[in-house]
């Protein structure tokens, strides 16, 4: 899905637990999450540090959404 959308000119970016899958595939911008059950925050961190973690994650996904690429690449810290 995340291909065919990108190919009608919609940029995407694909916030996952599994970077291997999202190679697999061919997801083109790819932001790592944290865990399977809570991909984008950790339920055993304070309220204050769990919206920092998802406020950092989600930062990533929109600076990979505005990053263009020719080759899958992967968004890290």
């Amino acid at each position: 899905m995340v291909k065919e959308i990108e190919r009608v000119g919609i940029p995407v970016v694909h916030v996952c637990t599994v970077v291997p899958i999202s190679m697999t595939v061919g997801a083109n911008r790819i932001v790592p999450a944290i865990a399977i059950p809570h991909p984008l925050g950790d339920p055993k961190l304070d309220p204050n540090e769990e919206k920092n973690l998802r406020r950092k994650i989600v930062n990533k996904a929109l600076e990979a959404l505005s990053t263009e690429v020719e080759l899958q690449t992967v968004f890290e810290d």
